[in-house]
């Protein structure tokens, strides 16, 4: 490996420790939900949409504090299409998500919605090359995918098990899908401007989306809380696991591809389910066990070498 190539693999392992760490940040957001709703019946939807209107509100007032208006201003004014195209895919396919969760289960949601979009940007990866997939890179695949329906197969964190449906299993899709195309916008647009930027703008627009959804939907429970509790779950789940995580995730962008980062996304659910584990007194059964295994030796194997551009050894 020569010199001039050092850091670029080094910014490539920052920014796979930087989605790595997004995707653990969002393996909290289960075990915050939960809390929420053991202190009130609010909807998934509803929670949801307070994430990222939280979110927004914070990251509006950090680029206000930092001088970072201007910025702003320009992606929005250069780009409007692409970044609302980003929000609103983030809004989209976290709705999709929980739509799958409540129709099919946490298990086959989690299994289709994460695993689809992994598969489909190495295969648009592959077909964008003019090359067949590398081998270690399917190991890898494999072995996250067959982590992840492991760790799934368990890790209820809604508290709920519905019946598997077809409308569920569409809804699963359309969310893995709407995911791998966020990725790819995202990504491009990671390129060209401040991760904090980015994150406010298209986190802004998600929350509007999410907003309108709730509104056109109709409340399905409360929507207002005073308790103490659960606003501090609330506002954690805006800040952490949207606000920082998001920004987290763009800053990876910018030097890590997008089917690496699905992958490197999925220790959401190793999270989610060691949570489960240590705060809810879920038990972790030899399943999940082994699954957490397969994904971290997964994420291990995408950062052992990371891809070097063209030109480069």
């Amino acid at each position: 490996m020569s010199r001039t190539s050092l850091p670029t693999v080094r910014s490539a392992r920052i920014g796979l420790l930087q989605i790595s760490l997004a995707g653990a940040l969002w393996g909290t957001g289960g075990l915050a939900v939960q809390l929420i709703r053991d202190i009130m019946p609010m909807s998934v939807l509803t929670i949801s949409a307070y994430r990222m209107l939280i979110a927004a509100i914070v990251l509006v007032v950090v680029v206000l504090v930092v001088g970072r208006g201007g910025p702003l201003r320009a992606l929005v004014k250069e780009r409007p299409v692409h970044a609302v195209a980003v929000g609103c895919g983030t809004a989209a396919y976290q709705a999709f998500y929980f739509g799958a969760v409540v129709t099919a289960g946490v298990t086959v949601a989690t299994a289709i919605a994460l695993g689809l979009a992994p598969v489909l940007l190495s295969i648009s990866d592959a077909a964008r090359e003019r090359r067949l997939i590398p081998l270690p890179k399917v190991m890898v695949l494999i072995a996250a995918l067959a982590g992840l329906v492991l760790v799934s197969g368990f890790a209820d964190i809604a508290g709920t098990a519905a019946p598997q449906s077809g409308l569920g299993i569409l809804l699963a899709m359309a969310s893995g899908t709407t995911y791998a195309v966020t990725t790819v916008l995202g990504r491009t647009l990671a390129q060209r401007a401040d991760p904090l930027v980015l994150t406010t703008a298209t986190t802004t627009t998600g929350a509007l989306v999410l907003l309108s959804i709730g509104v056109l939907a109709g409340p399905t429970g409360p929507i207002l809380t005073t308790d103490p509790a659960a606003l501090g779950w609330l506002i954690y789940l805006g800040v952490f696991t949207m606000a920082m995580a998001y920004g987290l995730l763009y800053a990876g962008l910018r030097t890590t591809p997008g089917s690496t980062a699905v992958i490197a996304s999925l220790l959401e659910p190793v999270t989610a389910a060691v949570s489960a584990a240590l705060f809810l007194s879920e038990r972790l059964p030899p399943t999940g066990i082994a699954g957490t295994i397969l994904i971290l030796t997964a994420v291990a194997g995408i950062s052992a070498r990371p891809r070097a551009p063209r030109g480069q050894p």
